[in-house]
């Protein structure tokens, strides 16, 4: 037969569980935003380069509509790499395809054409050239073309969300007895 105080070790054993398993699932999370927020905004900043978002299929299926591409400047360019450019010099737009032919002369000139494509890209000069993709993270453009106007305050609130959480759980931890490891503990009434 189980006593009251039995019965009340369990609940407080189950919720115990219950709790630490919430725990690890919000730290798992929190991890995974801190990843992909360091994988697009920090990481191709100290890399000299830029995160895009992939708009078209011209790349499938080596990059979908929705990827992120992370494209980093570089001395030259070999056939194979996927690069990201600008097809008119001077404008805005960019073209994230393959390099199929470079063209060695007087100026050096790249052939591009995106991997669904049939038919190779107008040449372009190493100056229209931004840089080489690095790394992609897929589907992560479809997030970021919903939040639109507003991602730079959405990346500033989650890493503001972050430390603030990391300072709560510093702060309300128990302490620790240096001499033996351990955290002090109260003693139950049987």
């Amino acid at each position: 037969m189980e006593t009251t105080a039995t019965v009340a070790r369990h609940d407080r054993a189950d919720a115990s569980v219950g709790r630490a398993v919430l725990r690890g699932a919000g730290a798992v999370l929190l991890l995974g935003l801190l990843v992909l927020a360091l994988a697009v905004a920090v990481v191709p900043r100290l890399l000299g380069g830029a995160a895009l978002t992939v708009l078209s299929g011209s790349m499938e299926p080596t990059y979908s509509p929705g990827d992120v591409v992370v494209a980093v400047p570089q001395d030259s360019y070999d056939v194979g790499d996927v690069v990201t450019f600008q097809p008119v010099s001077g404008d805005p737009s960019l073209v994230t395809h393959r390099v199929v032919g470079v063209r060695l002369g007087s100026e050096t000139r790249y052939v591009t054409r995106g991997d669904a494509n049939g038919a190779d890209d107008a040449p372009i000069v190493a100056d229209q050239v931004m840089g080489r993709v690095v790394y992609h993270v897929p589907y992560l453009g479809h997030l970021a073309t919903a939040v639109g106007p507003y991602r730079g305050l959405i990346v500033t609130g989650t890493g503001c969300l972050l430390i603030g959480y990391g300072a709560y759980r510093a702060l309300s931890a128990p302490p620790v007895d240096r001499r033996r490891g351990t955290t002090p503990t109260t003693k139950e009434e049987p």
